[in-house]
């Protein structure tokens, strides 16, 4: 039997993440690994995954609701998503 495993060293910065839209909306939360959960100022939460390419990290996150964002950090830990309207939304990783 063959077994697939994950690579290791290939994952994302494991950390709390802030998040602000545009209109004052914000999302926080902890990240671990490739996995993260975010809540917003109405307390919904946010689940999401981060996936690692060569020099980027491609982000989605989805609520109870089925309203999704997702966008793209660079090597650094800035992120920039858009939501399914296309709000802007801009945070970092501490």
């Amino acid at each position: 039997m063959i077994i697939k495993g994950r690579r290791s060293g290939r994952t994302t910065k494991t950390g709390y993440y802030r998040i602000q839209g545009n209109g004052g909306q914000f999302l926080h939360g902890f990240g671990d690994g490739d996995f993260i959960r975010l809540r917003d100022e109405r307390g919904r939460e946010w689940r999401g995954v981060a996936e690692v390419f060569d020099t980027m990290v491609r982000f989605r996150f989805r609520d109870e609701e089925g309203n999704y964002i997702s966008g793209v950090s660079d090597s650094g830990s800035g992120i920039i998503l858009r939501d399914e309207k296309g709000n802007t939304w801009r945070g970092f990783v501490d």
